[in-house]
């Protein structure tokens, strides 16, 4: 198929109907919304995409590799899948890497949008222009490895596929999208939107890849960018050689690495969960890297008792591990596989089962309740297991926890303990050790999340310049800038970690070369304040107040008790002001008629 990158073509699936239509896109949409998240978004908006029930065939799942996707630009294979979250009621845009993103743009498709539901189970094969509607009641119970086992031997090899497991057709609120066995699209319950409407999986196969409009300039470009990559120290060493989990020890040391249900900061325990263990134990068989990626971050672990599979990264190790109070590196391994395997997002899983162990040693789950199951304690290898088994298939407890862990823990009167922003689970940085990551969380627009905006980069590693984590001295504005930039790195297909080497004027320099666009860095990162805002607006739209743009009271009221971070509370009611103002808000919250025009909104 091919074509120029900025010819964005849409498929429009629908399963009620069993419809097939091909379309094409404004090319002003892309470039005020490049692609990926950010024109995702804008046409789910415009549909009415924030009034509907998540749940609901109104709803539209949207597959939306990002603008640079499937170039030779590095890292770009990235895709998002855009929905309205079950979990958070929030616009879900969940990104994952693999080279199932990459493959839709060589099949020349910049979006598949899925609308209504099916009857009976589905998959969807899409090769170049040929597009189909397939049965699928003999895949429908399968786990995601043999769905993708399945799929492939029915459509030939060279296909890579996107599907869901036993916790997506189940309607887990924290289910999600796996594509090539061991990429997630992993947060706000995307899985769940797609057993909703029946949909098992999607296979795509491309044959060429897209034409960008200077050919020459961006190739110098890549090359060039590559080799800042490979000569900066995290994406050139620290990554490759420990993956994510060159973190762990990092953080601890820093004292926010959350313990026991973000109770504590440090994890005594942290050398026998770490990158390095994972290597020391020889776990570790090879690094495996994404669609046209030069970092390679990824790990290709097998266990003792001869199972394989990938991972766990450092938020996965992080909450099975030190979350759950476990030190056990081979049933953090084996959680993180069942994840892959049944299709849960990782975080939010261990998370879970991490509010019902302190939701069970408190006493405010009683014994009966578990049904002769094992019981959830801090530091129960075999709980970890049994709950994340749980979960997927609603199994006695289960059945609660799969919605999260702020239904259950509210349904037992202590919403209190479930560690959560707009009902999603928080990741592995406790929000008192680092102020700016605290204001992150509270106004992300998908909820509890470190990928929006990381600024764990300059408060702990020191990129683009260190500041001082409990310093609140122009954290906003950092904040601001760090979450604008991400929207535009998500929009392009481009994988987060490229910024800890690269600037806005490289990515500008990436994209104008790719298009022709001739974007300055402030164009740019008006493009990513745009994006920023049309999710804030979607948000408002959907009956998500800002008075949720808030932390969970243990961390606002409870000082941390450990560690470095002895003593600190997150300061969010002297950031959050702020943050509105930089952002060009209300002191409420709300955008100004005057902010939505300037961003042409």
């Amino acid at each position: 198929m091919g074509g120029l990158i900025t010819e964005a073509r849409i498929l429009r699936v629908d399963l009620s109907t069993g419809t097939i239509k091909k379309e094409t896109v404004d090319p002003g949409l892309v470039r005020k919304y490049l692609g990926g998240r950010g024109l995702a978004t804008k046409l789910l908006a415009d549909s009415g995409g924030a009034k509907v029930d998540a749940l609901s065939p109104a709803n539209k799942l949207i597959f939306a590799p990002g603008l640079l996707a499937g170039t030779t630009a590095p890292t770009g294979g990235r895709y998002m899948v855009v929905t309205k979250s079950p979990l958070t009621g929030t616009v879900a845009s969940s990104n994952a890497g693999g080279f199932f993103g990459a493959e839709l743009k060589k099949a020349g498709w910049s979006m598949v949008i899925i609308e209504g539901a099916s009857n009976t189970p589905v998959y969807l094969s899409i090769h170049d222009d040929k597009v189909e509607l397939h049965h699928a009641a003999h895949l429908w119970g399968k786990d995601t490895h043999a769905t993708t086992n399945a799929v492939v031997a029915a459509c030939g090899e060279g296909v890579h596929v996107a599907c869901i497991g036993p916790a997506g057709e189940n309607l887990s609120l924290i289910a999600a999208v796996i594509n090539d066995k061991h990429r997630a699209a992993g947060r706000s319950g995307v899985g769940a939107v797609m057993g909703s409407k029946k949909l098992k999986a999607i296979a795509v196969r491309g044959s060429t890849l897209p034409t960008v409009a200077n050919e020459a300039e961006f190739r110098q470009t890549v090359k060039r960018q590559v080799e800042m990559l490979r000569k900066n120290a995290i994406t050139g060493e620290a990554l490759p050689a420990l993956g994510t989990k060159v973190l762990d020890s990092i953080i601890n040391a820093n004292g926010l690495y959350p313990t026991n249900n973000f109770q504590l900061g440090t994890f005594a325990s942290i050398d026998e969960v770490n990158g390095e263990a994972l290597v020391n134990k020889q776990y570790l068989k090879r690094k495996k890297a994404c669609f046209a990626c030069t970092i390679a971050c990824g790990r290709s672990a097998e266990l003792p008792d001869g199972s394989k599979g990938e991972g766990p990264e450092y938020e996965t190790g992080w909450a099975f591990g030190a979350c759950c109070g476990v030190k056990d590196l081979i049933a953090i391994s084996k959680a993180n596989f069942l994840c892959n395997e049944l299709g849960l997002d990782t975080i939010s899983a261990g998370v879970t089962i991490a509010t019902v162990m302190e939701l069970y040693e408190n006493g405010h789950i009683p014994r009966a309740d578990l049904r002769n199951a094992v019981e959830p304690r801090f530091g129960s290898s075999e709980a970890i297991i049994y709950y994340t088994r749980a979960m997927a298939f609603r199994e006695g407890l289960g059945a609660a926890m799969a919605d999260g862990s702020h239904r259950l823990a509210t349904s037992y009167g202590h919403p209190e303990l479930s560690m959560t922003v707009k009902k999603q689970e928080i990741p592995a940085y406790d929000p008192r050790g680092v102020q700016g990551q605290a204001l992150q969380y509270a106004t992300s627009n998908r909820g509890g999340c470190h990928v929006r905006g990381y600024l764990i980069s300059p408060e702990i590693l020191g990129v683009p310049e260190k500041l001082d984590p409990q310093s609140l001295d122009g954290k906003a504005a950092w904040v601001k800038t760090f979450q604008d930039l991400t929207a535009v790195i998500d929009s392009a297909g481009l994988c987060l970690f490229t910024s800890f080497a690269l600037t806005a004027n490289d990515y500008s320099e990436l994209i104008n070369a790719a298009t022709g666009f001739n974007f300055t860095v402030d164009e740019l990162m008006k493009t990513g304040e745009r994006i920023w805002n049309l999710e804030r607006q979607f948000n408002l739209a959907a009956g998500i107040s800002p008075a949720e743009d808030t932390l969970p009271k243990r961390f606002l009221d409870d000082p941390m008790p450990d560690g470095p971070q002895k003593g600190a509370v997150a300061k969010l009611a002297a950031l959050l002001p702020e943050y509105y103002k930089v952002r060009g808000w209300a002191p409420d919250g709300i955008a100004s008629r005057a902010k939505l025009d300037e961003l042409a909104l």
